[in-house]
């Protein structure tokens, strides 16, 4: 059996123009300083890391990881959140997701996504530089404006739709299993990848592509009112990273799961700082030990009430209490007998 690894922490929702929070040296010291043993970076962020280099040059990379080492930090895994959302783009998101994009390709669909595809092999490069199996990323979306069938939707639309997304991502990991890495989509509202059947469209598709897998968020399953926990047992060979979120789902007479066009602090679903919420993060680790998780304990912090320092802090030890220190032996191995075949064949009546 396998211990998970952490706790860890992600640095996009933290990194930012003043210290400790604009360097990877100043924002890994932070990290360590809370107790977190390793971090997942956002590929995107230039004020951390340089994905470019780190594609290209594996002394960039031992650097990179010899600043993080001084505080006694590993990379969990490298994160394209943002560059995976515009492989695929439906019109209606143009222009707010023009904005994950560098200003050349602004306005020019094709261009952003040729864009994207370039930054997510290039993620897949620089992971295998940095010595990672899995890398963090979403799937994009182009039926996902249509995700509740009213009107009608016309016969084949989302036949079609994940047969485009498998055609786009399929030369992407082909890169990635070539690297030695698994892509993991974290399955979200907003992508077309938002939950199990989703992500069965989609691999079945793919015929079943080997890094192909999944970035597992019991928050986002909270908020859709799916069983996560279920997830984990249908999943878990799939299961390649972890974003450890809280949430919470309070429904009431005037609104539920679509959440009244309401910012998020007055949904009846949202997230919350660790222990805040309604997970049960006890049974989550307790499968992910069951089924030997083989990766990091991420946070990945998201509240629309608490302070982020504040939740960071209060991560760290809740993450610490919740890994499971797998046993090494049975817990009545005090009592075994030892292996003696023909004592086991006289106990059933078998004739020896």
């Amino acid at each position: 059996m396998k211990t998970i690894k952490g706790p860890a922490i992600f640095l996009a929702q933290f990194a930012g123009d003043a210290a400790p929070f604009n360097s990877l040296d100043s924002i890994g010291r932070w990290a360590a300083g809370l107790g977190y043993k390793g971090v997942q970076i956002p590929s995107w962020d230039a004020r951390l890391f340089d994905l470019k280099r780190a594609a290209e040059s594996q002394d960039y990379c031992d650097e990179v990881k010899g600043t993080l080492a001084r505080h006694d930090l590993s990379i969990t895994e490298l994160s394209t959140h943002l560059q995976g959302q515009l492989v695929a783009v439906h019109p209606a998101y143009d222009a707010q997701f023009d904005a994950f994009a560098p200003p050349e390709v602004h306005g020019n669909p094709a261009a952003r996504q040729a864009w994207a595809v370039e930054q997510l092999k290039m993620a897949a490069r620089a992971s295998q530089r940095l010595g990672l199996t899995a890398h963090a990323t979403f799937s994009g979306a182009l039926a996902w404006p249509y995700v509740y069938p009213w009107p009608q939707r016309p016969a084949g639309l989302i036949e079609d739709a994940f047969d485009e997304l498998a055609r786009r991502w399929k030369p992407i990991l082909d890169v990635f299993e070539d690297h030695g890495v698994d892509a993991a989509f974290e399955i979200h509202p907003g992508e077309d990848l938002h939950d199990g059947i989703t992500f069965e469209l989609f691999l079945d598709r793919l015929g079943g592509h080997a890094s192909a897998n999944i970035l597992y968020d019991p928050s986002h399953f909270m908020l859709q009112q799916l069983d996560y926990l279920a997830f984990i047992d249908i999943y878990h060979e799939r299961i390649k990273c972890f974003h450890v979120k809280d949430a919470e789902f309070r429904p009431s007479g005037r609104s539920g799961v679509y959440g009244g066009y309401q910012g998020w602090i007055d949904r009846p679903g949202r997230f919350r700082s660790l222990g805040d919420g309604q997970v049960d993060f006890a049974a989550i680790f307790s499968k992910m030990a069951q089924y030997e998780f083989p990766g990091w304990a991420v946070l990945e912090w998201e509240c629309a009430l608490k302070h982020p320092e504040v939740g960071a802090a209060e991560g760290a030890p809740f993450i610490q209490r919740h890994i499971i220190q797998v046993t090494e032996h049975a817990f009545d191995d005090f009592a075994a007998g030892g292996a003696d075949r023909a004592l086991n064949r006289r106990m059933m009546g078998i004739e020896p």
